[in-house]
């Protein structure tokens, strides 16, 4: 077949698809083009559980890895599970990309889950609590304790815990309570002794179910003794003091329980007057979303999982049954013990050193600066900004917020701003998903401190990083800005991989200008100079690249594509990198999560590589590099290649010009990320990824510890 036909059967609906005759058949005898994105997301739930599983990390990483997958899984269910059970519920017919229906989706996320929340537990009971018990940290059930430890406990119980619990009973005149979403609750039948006094209503009174909700005011792990070395469950302590709340009951067994609820906002902003009031009644209608899983722990009784289960108009699918704790999460207060020698080994930040010996204006009249987060200091954008705001020439500060964080000093410098005199805009999305109480929160402040802020535009999301700051230099203004893969949060930046371009570049200064006229005041934008901004030119240009490469690969010359996403789920994105590889290009993709290409198809995509970093720092900088020739052209900015970043939201990437810092991208950071054979693994063509295949006597290679041995910073500035 020739390429020219391969192109166009990857443009024909899915019932033609079965005329592309090297791709993998499926059961059905279907061809598949793409991988199911729910799956995809849950390989990369599954690979942030490995972490935890591994037992060469320290043990409290291995905590943190299994909290984090526990958090990861929680917020699967409220929107990606949530979303389905909708379409299910709502007759949807239409087939996921891979061909799939709701049903067969939720069999399968069902299949998988089940088994790794089994491995998750199993971990934690066998391998990560005994261990830390051995290393003197002791998470112990109450009855393991001392009389003494337990009288000891019974005096928190009663002065801590006792005046915050309330018990529901269910009775005819007492429904089922509503229980709130991932709260921790305890499920128990309480009865009256029987009596022989013919008047007394308890005579004949049967066993009531009763609800405990376990208070989150109160620390989960309650500390044991004065030494903060032995810990027990706060619901160990309430289940062991039970007799305080039901005197002269009979008091049955308590059982652990706890709901998942749909927790995606649907707002229709073309029919909301007011888009701050329409999300604020959003919010508090996501307390009361539709239950869409129940997690139950392993020796509750069947009759009262039935019993929970059509309480809550689920069915026996969505019940999960949790041998350990519930909620583990909350078992990440171990984290913050003064332990370090069962965590990772701490590491500086690097500060650019020509920063220390000049204002950050004069160094960007010079030359560009990159820095590659966490292992450059998040510092640097923060001093960039107070510079800018100290600095009595600088006229006016432009920044876009998408998630800042509670204690982000960002917006407190805009104020600052603000009282000097300066020109300030913010805009601050407040659809952001969980993130919309603080970005509300921040926005009335900086409202009420005079900030000009803008929530963002009807139907978009604004997604870009970028802040511009006008500077007035003699008799002309110069402009210089700030542009990322990540947000405006220095909490974050301690975590997640980022990079980040500074540049008093004309054309991009120009560029940034004109983008916040068209967030700001409805500008009707369609051309830019350099930067790549969704939904206006960004799809349009990213494909023009690809194709140049393509071109590039049938007249011989150097031809590849390496992009370094969190995502790829964009149909037209993924048909265009197929054109490529069949066309001979080398394309490197490093996903951090979903990815819907199927790599290594014959004729297809066998030019194709995916391969995942789960390390210690979670993957979020987005990179691209293509060689052109010979003469490769870099970009940095916030879009991966999915539908809702290049058509839905304002999205913002540049190229970076400066050749030393397009050397560090495109023949240090890219090349690192592709020689792991450590925390790497490789996307299979059967959707499951695999570990990295090694040369005989092939060193280790970590692109994570690596980076943290290099002085990023100085090699960024190409000195």
């Amino acid at each position: 077949m020739s390429t020219s036909l391969k192109l166009e059967a990857l443009s024909l609906n899915r019932s033609q698809t079965a005329r592309l005759p090297t791709l993998l058949p499926t059961a059905a005898g279907a061809t598949r083009l793409f991988f199911n994105r729910e799956l995809s997301l849950l390989e990369f739930h599954k690979r942030v559980l490995e972490e935890g599983l591994d037992q060469g990390n320290p043990v409290l990483e291995r905590l943190k890895f299994l909290s984090v997958f526990a958090s990861n899984l929680d917020e699967f269910f409220m929107i990606r599970v949530s979303g389905l059970k909708e379409e299910l519920e709502g007759d949807v017919d239409e087939l996921s990309p891979d061909g799939m229906t709701p049903a067969e989706q939720l069999g399968e996320i069902r299949n998988r889950v089940v088994g790794l929340v089994n491995q998750q537990m199993t971990c934690l009971g066998e391998q990560v609590l005994p261990e830390l018990n051995a290393a003197g940290v002791h998470v112990v059930d109450y009855h393991a304790l001392t009389s003494a430890e337990q009288a000891s406990l019974r005096g928190y119980f009663i002065e801590k815990v006792f005046p915050v619990l309330t018990p529901l009973a269910v009775d005819q005149s007492h429904p089922f309570p509503y229980i709130s979403p991932l709260s921790l609750n305890l499920g128990l039948m309480v009865e009256a002794p029987e009596t022989d006094s013919p008047v007394d209503p308890r005579h004949k009174q049967q066993a009531r179910f009763v609800r405990i909700k376990v208070p989150s005011a109160v620390p989960r792990l309650v500390q044991v003794g004065k030494f903060g070395t032995k810990f027990v469950l706060l619901e160990g302590l309430i289940e062991a003091n039970l007799e305080s709340l039901f005197p002269g009951m009979i008091i049955g067994d308590c059982h652990r329980f706890r709901v998942t609820r749909d927790a995606d906002i649907d707002i229709r902003e073309d029919e909301a007057e007011d888009l701050l009031r329409v999300i604020q009644q959003e919010l508090r209608k996501r307390r009361f979303g539709t239950p869409v899983r129940l997690e139950v722990s392993a020796d509750m009784p069947e009759q009262m999982v039935e019993y929970l289960t059509e309480e809550h108009g689920l069915s026996h699918d969505d019940v999960y049954v949790i041998a350990g704790p519930l909620n583990l999460q909350d078992l990440m207060a171990l984290y913050d013990l003064n332990r370090p020698d069962l965590k990772d080994e701490p590491f500086c930040p690097a500060a650019p050193k020509e920063a220390e010996q000049k204002s950050i204006f004069d160094e960007l009249k010079e030359h560009d600066i990159l820095l590659h987060h966490p292992y450059d200091s998040y510092e640097s954008v923060t001093n960039f900004i107070n510079d800018a705001v100290d600095d009595e020439d600088v006229v006016a500060i432009k920044i876009c917020l998408y998630r800042t964080g509670p204690e982000s000093p960002i917006p407190t410098a805009l104020i600052r701003a603000v009282e000097k005199g300066k020109q300030v805009t913010a805009l601050i999305e407040i659809k952001a998903r969980f993130d919309e109480e603080h970005n509300i929160e921040w926005a009335r402040k900086l409202d009420e401190a005079g900030v000009h802020v803008v929530y963002g535009l009807l139907g978009l999301k604004t997604h870009g990083k970028l802040t511009l700051v006008v500077r007035r230099e003699g008799d002309s203004l110069r402009r210089y800005m700030h542009i990322a893969s990540g947000n405006y949060n220095p909490t974050t930046s301690c975590t997640y991989t980022d990079v980040g371009l500074f540049t008093s570049d004309e054309a991009i200064g120009a560029d940034a200008t004109e983008l916040f006229n068209y967030l700001t005041g409805c500008s009707r934008q369609t051309e830019y100079r350099k930067l790549l901004i969704a939904p206006v030119n960004m799809r349009e240009k990213m494909s023009t690249l690809i194709d140049r490469e393509i071109n590039n690969a049938r007249l011989g010359q150097p031809a590849r594509v390496t992009a370094k996403l969190n995502r790829l789920a964009d149909k037209e994105m993924i048909e265009k990198l197929y054109e490529a590889s069949q066309a001979g290009v080398k394309v490197d993709l490093i996903i951090r999560g979903i990815c819907m290409l199927r790599p290594g198809v014959p004729g297809l995509s066998e030019n194709i590589t995916v391969r995942n970093i789960i390390g210690r720092f979670l993957e979020h900088s987005r990179i691209f590099a293509f060689a052109n020739g010979g003469e490769a052209e870099v970009y940095i900015g916030s879009a991966d290649w999915m539908s809702r970043n290049l058509n839905y939201r304002i999205e913002v990437i540049t190229p970076v010009s400066d050749p030393a810092l397009k050397h560090y991208l495109n023949d240090v950071l890219l090349p690192a990320y592709l020689r792991d054979n450590v925390k790497a693994r490789e996307l299979q063509a059967d959707g499951f990824y695999a570990p990295v295949q090694r040369a005989d006597n092939e060193k280790d290679f970590d692109s994570q510890k690596f980076f943290i041995k290099q002085e990023t910073a100085v090699a960024a500035f190409g000195t």
